[in-house]
């Protein structure tokens, strides 16, 4: 028969229905609405928190990893341990020095390489800030901060200040916002901290930052190389990591390999660095696919029932459309085009409904925390999950509507019309 005429006849059974046809939409409607927004949370969920560990970790670090060999003492260098039995009873380690040497060298050859964005050196140092009589812990990193602000993003993360203003103080010092406030101190504010090695040192606070995680805010300040060394008492080449940006961060695997081998020192992966957090992410990943295809299952198991239904309710005329000389494979076309047609319509609707939930949610303010920089729930507009939405919910209510419209193209009309 001529293909306008069934897709004239699928029309008529769809309108002749419009209640069960709207349903069979709406089924359609809330799956893919329902699966947009969840896909759309969970991955700007997922990507914060990537972005958050990749602005806190270096995509490379590269540092000299202190191993201790209890194995030999010095007694055997001044005994015959042929003729007597050496025993040492709680060693200490030798002086190790945990610094990069020829560091200078290694950044200047990968500052030459096209693969990396943004190599920064990096002397730190735990500290204590002096809060009246109470001593708080934290971290002083001594950077070339506008080498550091390329590598984690720093100036898009502050508070208060700039970085830039660390390069026109000479004792200035940029602190996380959570130990700001935890000291009460402000730009302009004197700080005190020491050193466990007993050397003290006053800074001026030129800004604030707020990366959003409380481990690091709450302890991390900035300050220039040249005062970390001078407070340490070292060199001006002393570095005990080179932290790197790299131009594809799904290569730093292979990369961390390559620069420890032709370094000789230890090169660590920020997927190694951060694997407890990858794994979270991964498993976040599969849940939100299965369900997000369990949604798409189940509207798609209601268009195969109301097939089911439409077909057994249309024997009748699918009897009398055999008689009058429509083949199997029309009788499979009226009804697989009602399907496609249910699930084309219900999966426009859905990608509208799905747009306008996610954006809603995108637009809540996220609840106040200090710890945390987002002012409202992290939800992203990818158009590849719109895409995917459309072609699944097509393909599920084909499917759904092949299984009863092979079963009605086989139906012997002279059985139905018997009665």
């Amino acid at each position: 028969m001529d293909l306008p005429i069934n897709i004239e006849i699928a029309k008529t059974h769809l309108l002749a229905k419009k209640r069960q046809t709207f349903v069979a939409m709406l089924g359609v409607t809330f799956g893919i609405g329902m699966y947009i927004l969840m896909i759309s949370f969970m991955s700007g969920f997922n990507e914060y928190l990537e972005d958050s560990m990749l602005s806190a970790t270096p995509d490379l670090r590269i540092y000299n990893d202190i191993k201790t060999d209890y194995s030999h003492s010095i007694l055997d260098e001044v005994s015959d341990t042929s003729k007597v039995m050496n025993v040492v009873h709680h060693p200490k380690p030798k002086d190790i020095n945990p610094n990069v040497r020829n560091s200078q060298k290694i950044i200047e050859d990968l500052k030459k390489d096209d693969r990396i964005k943004a190599v920064s050196p990096l002397l730190a140092s735990q500290v204590f800030y002096n809060n009246g009589p109470v001593q708080i812990n934290g971290t002083l990193q001594g950077v070339n901060i506008m080498d550091e602000s390329k590598l984690s993003g720093l100036a898009d993360k502050m508070k208060s200040g700039k970085v830039e203003n660390l390069l026109t103080v000479s004792n200035g010092i940029l602190m996380g916002q959570s130990l700001a406030n935890k000291l009460n101190v402000k730009m302009g504010d004197l700080v005190t901290l020491a050193t466990p090695n007993g050397t003290s040192a006053r800074f001026r606070v030129v800004g604030t930052f707020q990366f959003g995680l409380g481990t690091l805010d709450l302890v991390r300040s900035y300050v220039s190389l040249s005062n970390v060394q001078q407070l340490l008492g070292k060199d001006n080449q002393y570095v005990t990591d080179i932290n790197m940006k790299i131009v594809n961060n799904q290569m730093a695997t292979p990369m961390s390999k390559e620069f420890a081998k032709r370094y000789g020192y230890k090169v660590d992966d920020w997927q190694t660095a951060n694997a407890s957090a990858m794994v979270s992410i991964t498993i976040r990943n599969v849940m939100t696919f299965v369900v997000s295809f369990t949604l798409l299952v189940v509207a798609g198991f209601g268009i195969y029932n109301i097939m089911s239904m439409t077909i057994q309710n249309k024997l009748k005329d699918i009897a009398i459309l055999k008689a009058q000389g429509f083949a199997g494979r029309d009788v499979r076309s009226i009804f697989l085009t009602e399907s496609v047609t249910i699930g084309t319509m219900g999966a426009i609707l859905g990608l509208g409904l799905g747009f306008i939930m996610s954006y809603g949610v995108w637009n809540l303010p996220f609840p106040k925390n200090e710890f945390i920089s987002i002012t409202r729930y992290p939800v992203t507009f990818h158009w590849y999950h719109y895409a995917f939405g459309v072609v699944f919910g097509i393909l599920t209510t084909f499917i759904a509507g092949l299984m009863p419209s092979v079963k009605a193209s086989k139906i012997d009309p002279v059985a139905i019309l018997r009665g």
